[in-house]
């Protein structure tokens, strides 16, 4: 799913007004994923708490009421004032920028909705060991979003960023359609009205709430991230040129912590006690050298020239400017990988709030280190390099040292 950007800025770099457009692009991603926020993490609720069909059930109500409460904020941001305060006044994008940051975020209305429904289902596959039709939505969704980018930049002589939010709709629709339809013959087998109850405490609506929300404000604090970095590079020097640079270069960083994004769920549903602790901590130790030393193979040869000037077609001014840029995030993967390992012993054992708390340490030391970048006009991507870099390894020391009760009590149930 991480190839999905770079195909749609490559797109975008072949038509015309590439830095504007790339610099738009980047915003409407930046802010359609930040109000997604609180339904990314139904994955890991779905994981978790789909146990029988009354869990299904309440899951599947709660997930409903989400997705009504973001596509109306959806709506109310693209089509009222609210678009100006934030866009042009909190975050100060220039309005060249702005102008067409407006229509890609009408675009993506839908946007909260079909991810949230499919990271639902999603998490019902998990659950089940089904994870391989995970995979193939993922197929269908890459090859619908960059198929439309490919073709729109080819026929349609649309601006850049309109084909990009386009490519983008209509790759997450296809991926939700996708899971729905593989996903009835699980919920039909499994949580059907036939299906046996789980024996233990009913789950309700007030304890679906209280166990999603702390992962819900954690998506939400971590997305918040995109926004603060936009805002930060739009107040220091060469803002269009930096904007456009910043979504390449958040993209390849993306590509290589790939390997941490489906980590927290894996743990979820691995994990019984010390007998399974070992091999999930192995599998993330090798996981955390393959990224680095992948990461360090693309930054350290010719291979980030060739995928800069050649595969995504960037200005030279934009490509020299990313490859700065990419110089300083070497360790980030490894990082993000053992954060997310640590993340999901913690959800196993609905510790939820530890989670909460080590994303809200993050973004306090990302806004930290940012605010400090801007008053003392450092340099726009060494300042964004150093904000995640840094939150991400104080994030990791404070889930390191909560997370130790999390593994007396997995020792503890295995005992049992």
């Amino acid at each position: 799913m991480s190839a999905e950007g770079p195909i749609i800025t490559a797109a975008i770099n072949r038509l015309p007004d590439a830095v504007l457009m790339l610099a738009a692009q980047g915003i409407v991603m930046g802010l359609s994923v930040l109000i997604e926020s609180p339904i990314i993490n139904l994955l890991a609720t779905a994981t978790a708490l789909t146990k029988d069909r009354r869990a299904y059930l309440l899951i599947r109500k709660f997930t409903l009421h989400w997705l009504i409460l973001l596509t109306a904020i959806s709506l109310l941001f693209s089509y009222t004032g609210a678009f100006d305060v934030v866009v042009i006044g909190w975050m100060g994008v220039p309005a060249q920028v702005a102008e067409w940051v407006r229509p890609g975020m009408r675009i993506m209305i839908l946007w909260s909705a079909a991810i949230g429904w499919r990271r639902f289902l999603q998490g019902i596959l998990i659950r089940f060991n089904q994870t391989r039709k995970i995979a193939w939505g993922t197929v269908v969704r890459l090859v619908t979003s960059g198929g439309s980018a490919i073709g729109l930049a080819l026929w349609s002589g649309w601006p850049g960023v309109i084909i990009g939010a386009t490519a983008l709709m209509a790759g997450v629709i296809a991926e939700a359609i996708y899971v729905t339809l593989v996903t009835q013959p699980v919920i039909k087998s499994e949580l059907g009205p036939a299906s046996l109850p789980i024996k233990c405490k009913p789950l309700t609506y007030r304890d679906l709430f209280w166990f999603h929300l702390p992962l819900a404000g954690t998506s939400l604090l971590l997305l918040l991230v995109q926004p603060m970095v936009t805002m930060s590079l739009a107040r220091l020097d060469h803002p269009t040129l930096s904007l456009a640079a910043w979504p390449i270069v958040f993209q390849v960083t993306l590509m290589a912590r790939a390997g941490a994004n489906a980590l927290p769920e894996v743990v979820v549903a691995l994990t019984q006690g010390p007998e399974t602790l070992r091999p999930v901590c192995r599998f993330t130790i090798i996981l955390t050298a393959v990224s680095t030393g992948l990461t360090a193979l693309f930054l350290w040869t010719p291979l980030v020239n060739l995928y800069l000037f050649e595969v995504q077609d960037t200005t030279p001014a934009v490509g020299e400017m990313a490859r700065y840029g990419l110089s300083f995030f070497l360790l980030l993967p490894a990082l993000s990988i053992l954060v997310a390992w640590l993340r999901g012993l913690l959800i196993y054992t609905r510790s939820t709030r530890v989670v909460n708390a080590g994303m809200l340490i993050n973004l306090l030391a990302t806004a930290a280190i940012l605010l400090f970048g801007v008053q003392g006009r450092q340099d726009g991507l060494l300042t964004a390099a150093m904000a995640l870099n840094g939150a991400t390894f104080v994030e990791l020391v404070i889930l390191w040292w909560g997370v130790q009760p999390s593994l007396r009590e997995i020792g503890q149930r295995s005992l049992a």
